[in-house]
């Protein structure tokens, strides 16, 4: 019967190697057990750093505690809370989110939004709101006119918008 005791154990984070390949944890566990490099196996496209006092679940295969396997770690000083069923978030310590709501509605909340794409941005949409100012560093073409300046075809050469 003690070997079922010891396969799963709640503990806190205490550091986080997040260097190697499969993160290492040093964990606080229940009765004052300290357990140092488990292996923090995460789901697959996912990955976080979880700040010092967050919460996991520990396994040890068979009940031997001499190498355990951290499979969650949660944070309750920083979950969103009240979402709707079925709805998903990722959050972080900031106040950052990416909330996917219900009704297809997918919210984000951040400082600066940083967008790097290799060949282009598509949006298929047919409106875009912003409640500031639009800058561009580089020509700006709407409805097949640049709105970019041009040398005007005159001989005083004097810079035209929209020309």
């Amino acid at each position: 019967m003690k070997p079922l005791r010891n396969l799963i154990a709640r503990g806190v984070v205490a550091l986080v190697d997040a260097g190697s390949k499969l993160q290492g944890l040093q964990m606080r566990l229940t009765a004052d057990e300290v357990k140092d490099g488990m292996e923090h196996f995460e789901p697959y496209g996912f990955t976080s750093n979880p700040q010092p006092g967050a919460e996991a679940l520990a396994l040890f295969l068979g009940g031997d505690r001499s190498h355990g396997v951290v499979v969650c770690v949660s944070d309750r000083r920083f979950r969103l809370q009240a979402l709707e069923s079925g709805e998903v978030a990722l959050y972080t310590d900031e106040g950052d989110f990416l909330h996917f709501k219900r009704g297809r509605v997918i919210e984000v909340e951040t400082m600066t939004l940083k967008i790097k794409a290799q060949t282009g941005v598509d949006f298929d949409t047919p409106l875009i709101r912003t409640t500031g100012r639009i800058e561009a560093a580089g020509d700006v073409v709407a409805v097949g006119v640049s709105t970019s300046l041009h040398v005007h075809e005159g001989s005083d050469k004097r810079p035209v918008k929209g020309a």
